[in-house]
């Protein structure tokens, strides 16, 4: 009999990924614990966590608040450093058979540039800026939530390094599809989002906040509504990869998507309440695409048929 699978592979900036599903950064750490759960080499891509110049101790405890269908979470970047990740779990990750994501962050356009330029030889496949960071040369407002400083430190990165670039946008802003096409214009290869929304949980006894920064970013299936809507409205917008994350937790999460503009999605907090999700969600689409008569999962992308 003819095989009768679905091609589950993608193309994302000329990167294929052996399927649609990539482990969100911040939630995989460098995929090495799950590793234990099953292969890594299952997974389309993992983004790997949030990468700095130097290593970053994060914030201080508590910085984790759970909330009715989500999480807030204040860890502040904890990280080893770019050093560690080029020596250390760059190459483990690299003999694991999958996409490897780089996602970096920093304080300044300097920052990012430096990481840009470190990362350019390296065996990454993909850079995913990370512009939900605070720019500390200009009053600590985030990068991402302004037109002017999203398009500066696009370009500024872009011109320092010859890997496709991502960049995440936070839903944090007044006009997604504003950022996402200064995003594009400044020459981003590709866009992910979203990021996490802006929260604050309340300890009513204390009257403290329950966080140590006071505020943190839910995530989980609470913000999913909102990523759905943010991607269909990006996915209008530009046309570049638009990839899709925030609160997916099912198979029927990430068709649903996929349905509204994503090429492809991260999967992220989703990992912290079941270690087998993204395995999960693998093999859902791929039993989605047979039963529909799919030839390729890429055949999904975009069909929303939008009421007149």
């Amino acid at each position: 009999m003819p095989n009768t699978s679905p091609d589950l592979a993608v193309s994302l900036c000329g990167v294929t990924l052996k399927n649609p599903v990539i482990a969100a950064s911040g939630t995989f750490g460098y995929g090495m614990e799950y590793n234990e759960f099953y292969p890594v080499s299952r997974l389309g891509g993992i983004a790997c966590k949030g990468t700095t110049l130097r290593e970053r101790l994060g914030n201080p405890a508590p910085r984790i608040a759970e909330t009715p269908s989500g999480m807030l979470n204040s860890v502040g970047l904890q990280n080893p450093g770019v050093e560690m990740f080029l020596s250390v779990y760059l190459p483990w990750l690299k003999r694991q058979g999958t996409a490897v994501i780089a996602n970096i962050a920093g304080n300044s356009v300097e920052d990012y540039c430096a990481m840009a330029e470190r990362l350019h030889d390296s065996d990454v496949d993909l850079i995913e800026l990370n512009i939900s960071c605070p720019n500390v040369k200009h009053g600590g407002v985030n990068f991402g939530t302004s037109c002017d400083s999203v398009a500066q430190v696009t370009e500024e990165v872009k011109k320092r390094c010859g890997k496709p670039l991502m960049v995440k946008l936070t839903p944090n802003v007044t006009s997604i599809g504003d950022i996402a096409a200064a995003a594009e214009a400044a020459g981003a290869d590709a866009l992910s989002l979203i990021n996490t929304l802006t929260c604050m949980r309340i300890d009513i006894r204390t009257r403290r906040p329950i966080l140590r920064n006071n505020t943190g970013g839910l995530s989980g299936p609470a913000v999913f509504p909102v990523a759905v809507r943010m991607v269909r409205e990006v996915y209008k917008r530009v046309k570049i990869p638009v990839v899709g994350m925030g609160g997916i937790s099912t198979w029927e999460d990430a068709a649903e998507m996929m349905i509204a503009g994503a090429a492809a999605v991260q999967v992220g907090t989703a990992n912290f309440r079941d270690p087998m999700a993204c395995v999960k969600i693998i093999d859902g689409l791929q039993d989605f695409a047979r039963q529909n008569g799919l030839q390729s999962i890429t055949e999904l992308t975009g069909t929303l048929a939008e009421w007149e």
